[in-house]
């Protein structure tokens, strides 16, 4: 048992110096602006575990507030976390579906009275069709936003009851609305007009530098398809509950290394 309580602090002192070490590489380097994150891996690391699906999705719900406050220790201003789809609303089960919303509710709780959101001034946004969630989760959205609204310095985008698709649909009716009302004149829409009606189109950094997907899934799952047309992207093979600050290091080490050309 001693040589075990050995191993494993000799195993742990490594693993630090190494997270010491590749964070001191990171810091030298300039780091991402904004990450965009796809939450993936819950469910498959609660059955691993013999656990219920509620499980996983409420330890993946414990690991935003530490990436979060990761993110924002290491500089970054914008973070984007792919909460719920609206895939997810339409194939999960009824019970599956009122379990994640009860967590929902408690964590919208949690962000309401948080100091931490004041304290680094974090204005909170929910990108998605709320009309398909329940009415108390709305009001609570609303309620989170409104706190927040006078905040600047950072910025958290939740996406709930989202879909690429369907932001980029409702921008198109957005616009023709505005053009048949005469706000806005068709000849003047071009690429820097249209993405100011999407969702982060009032957002200082709308665009993700790196988005990071857990679970070993390499797709992007109809997310933030206008907004990542250039982003760099990084998949993970770890699921989202088990995600560390070493991956999360990891993932901006490969974005440095990286030259982006941006269709050049």
């Amino acid at each position: 048992m001693r040589s075990l309580w050995r191993t494993a602090a000799r195993l742990l002192g490594v693993y630090r110096l190494y997270e010491y070490l590749l964070e001191r590489e990171v810091r030298r380097a300039p780091v991402p602006v904004h990450m965009a994150f796809i939450l993936d891996g819950n469910r498959r690391w609660a059955r691993e575990r013999g656990l219920p699906p509620t499980a996983g999705h409420r330890w993946g719900a414990r690991k935003v507030e530490e990436v979060l406050r990761w993110c924002y220790d290491l500089g970054v201003k914008t973070v984007t976390l792919y909460v719920l789809s609206t895939e997810n609303l339409a194939r999960r089960s009824r019970e599956e579906l009122e379990n994640i919303f009860d967590i929902l509710s408690e964590k919208l709780d949690e962000l309401i009275s948080s100091e931490e959101l004041d304290r680094r001034r974090v204005r909170v946004r929910v990108v998605g069709d709320r009309s398909l969630l329940p009415p108390h989760i709305a009001s609570k959205i609303e309620q989170l936003e409104e706190r927040t609204r006078k905040y600047s310095e950072r910025y958290l985008n939740l996406a709930l009851a989202y879909g690429g698709r369907r932001e980029i649909v409702d921008a198109v009716r957005r616009i023709v609305r505005d053009a048949l009302s005469g706000k806005l004149d068709p000849e003047s829409l071009d690429e820097k007009v249209f993405e100011k009606y999407l969702y982060t189109g009032d957002q200082p950094y709308p665009e993700p530098d790196v988005v990071v997907r857990t679970s070993g899934e390499m797709r992007i799952s109809n997310f933030l398809l206008w907004q990542i047309a250039y982003s760099e992207l990084v998949f993970l093979d770890v699921y989202w509950p088990d995600f560390r600050r070493i991956d999360l290091l990891r993932a901006i080490r490969l974005y440095q290394r990286r030259q982006r050309r941006f269709g050049g």
